[in-house]
């Protein structure tokens, strides 16, 4: 019978028999029985019971038809171990005054545990011990049970869902848990990271490659001492049986029945939160702003309403119901709270440039980095509002980098100072995209130029130093303009400016000349390009941020 079968069956420890006083058994043959699992008591005085057995019982005779010779014996051992007999006890008297001493060998010889009944122990009681120790072993695997899955419950009704149900399976599992899509990405994970991470994800883009509906695969390595399972995890588009996602875990021991059945709530949880039914079903309040600013009310008007609710916690990710330096509850934040109505902008990019996935797990993953829920992707790009303290900086996503992601964060700002904050977020990620920097927050310092000046002069400066390249045709004086920042913000490099821009160095030589023409000036002039550095910061709409 098949092992996975024995072990899903309610069983006992033959160690915890042996403990008995009341039973006063004692192992007299075979391998030590300790951690046995004898699933149920029989009691035969056959010949050959194996046409009657099932595997895994605790097989009880006297000897009533033991036969005499020692190969008889040995063939009646050799049996009951191939039909899977846990057990062998051997009641002494009234036939046999003490266990046949061929008995004994024949049990060593084919790994049988032999143990041996004293007369004044009935069959009955052996069996009555059993059961109540089964039973009351199947109530604590129920009770473990029942308290890990209203724990997942829990869990799927946070707002960082995903990140929530993966914690809670790997507390009471024991296992590293870990969620990946087709290409093998670690989306997110919780327990302790094992040396073996890379056989599981490997495992897991093998299992996900079988183009196959929820299958399951195990692994087990000797070598490293771990158990490796992969749970896939179906599309649920209603169009396709394909698995996109898989669960891992790795384990240093072999799951037990509480722990399947942990892993198999788990996986429907996750399965449901992945699903793109449950992404598009978002909240009440969110709807209503959309609804709001379709009719024409302004970001500060119903900004209010996009606060997300308690379990959010603003300018970083949650975990366990908590983030380094602040609390979940109510909705509280590291350095404040978020009633100050502030937000954070965040740009991002992929690295690769490849448009990114943007499925309900993808963004689960990086509402929960991010710390909110209002994140959107646009192939390669990202945009993100971030609800923060007044007086709190961005908490920086740092494993936003291993998903492949390059980020640019605003500093905080009110709903109304929103567009200022998107200009802040999208240089401070062309500063990221430039220096190879996973993340730039925008930072601010009063003790600037920017302070000297009076912000009404400097806007005229700047309209009338680049009101030339309003003649300047196509491709328009927006791109001539932003082709100028990115390549004074890159010092006057045109490979890493045409890397920046996704164009040929030739075209932002060709922008560039038609700005110097226009403007007449010459830009490999130092005091030229500090100039038009200022005047570019002092444009109407891009002006430096001004403290009170």
């Amino acid at each position: 019978m098949d092992e996975t079968a024995h072990a899903e069956q309610p069983s006992v420890r033959l160690g915890v028999l042996l403990a008995d006083p009341g039973l006063g058994l004692t192992q007299v043959a075979g391998p030590p029985a300790e951690d046995r699992t004898v699933g149920t008591v029989g009691t035969t005085e056959l010949e050959n019971p194996t046409p009657y057995l099932v595997g895994g019982e605790f097989l009880l005779t006297s000897g009533v038809r033991l036969p005499d010779d020692a190969d008889g014996i040995d063939t009646y051992v050799r049996r009951v171990v191939a039909a899977g007999v846990a057990a062998l006890g051997f009641g002494v008297a009234p036939v046999h005054a003490e266990v046949p001493p061929a008995l004994v060998r024949s049990c060593d010889r084919h790994g049988l545990p032999l143990l041996r009944l004293p007369p004044a122990t009935p069959f009955v009681a052996v069996g009555q011990a059993a059961y109540a120790a089964i039973a009351a072993s199947r109530n604590r695997e129920l009770r473990e049970i029942s308290r890990a899955q209203s724990a997942l419950a829990s869990a799927a009704a946070r707002p960082d869902a995903l990140r929530s149900v993966l914690g809670q399976l790997a507390a009471h599992t024991g296992a590293w848990s870990v969620l990946y899509d087709a290409q093998g990405t670690e989306l997110l994970s919780a327990g302790h990271r094992p040396a073996s991470a890379h056989l599981l994800r490997d495992l897991a883009v093998r299992t996900l490659r079988r183009d196959a509906g929820p299958t399951a695969a195990a692994v087990h390595d000797a070598d490293l001492g771990v158990h490796l399972t992969v749970h896939t995890l179906p599309a649920g588009d209603g169009r396709t049986t394909a698995a996109t996602l898989a669960l891992g875990q790795a384990a240093a021991t072999p799951p037990t029945v509480v722990h399947r059945q942990v892993t198999g709530t788990a996986t429907v949880l996750l399965a449901l939160l992945t699903s793109p039914r449950h992404a598009l079903s978002t909240d009440t309040h969110s709807i209503g702003a959309l609804v709001l600013l379709m009719l024409g009310a302004t970001p500060a008007e119903v900004a209010p309403a996009l606060i997300p609710g308690d379990g959010w916690v603003a300018g970083g990710s949650v975990a366990g119901g908590s983030a380094a330096g602040g609390s979940a509850a109510g909705g509280s934040a590291a350095g404040g709270s978020v009633a100050g109505g502030h937000w954070v902008v965040v740009h991002g990019r992929r690295r690769d440039g490849a448009p990114a996935t943007a499925g309900p797990a993808q963004l689960a993953t990086l509402s929960g980095l991010l710390g909110t829920p209002y994140v959107h992707i646009d192939g390669p790009a990202l945009k993100a509002l971030v609800p923060c303290a007044a007086d709190a900086g961005p908490r920086v996503a740092d494993r936003a980098a291993d998903l492949g992601w390059t980020l640019g964060y605003s500093a905080p700002a009110t709903a109304g100072d929103l567009p200022h904050a998107d200009i802040q977020a999208g240089r401070a990620l062309q500063r990221a995209l430039a220096t190879g920097t996973p993340a730039v927050v925008h930072t601010t310092d009063p003790l600037t130029l920017h302070a000297l000046v009076a912000p009404a002069d400097a806007r005229d400066l700047a309209r009338t130093r680049f009101a030339p390249l309003d003649e300047a045709g196509s491709p328009g004086a927006p791109v001539l303009l932003g082709t100028l920042r990115t390549w004074l913000t890159l010092h006057g490099s045109w490979d890493r400016t045409a890397t920046v821009l996704g164009v040929h160095r030739n075209t932002v030589r060709h922008r560039l000349t038609r700005v110097a023409d226009l403007l007449d000036l010459d830009l490999q002039d130092p005091g030229t390009r500090m100039e038009l550095w200022f005047a570019l910061q002092w444009l109407p709409g891009e002006e430096p941020h001004q403290r009170p």
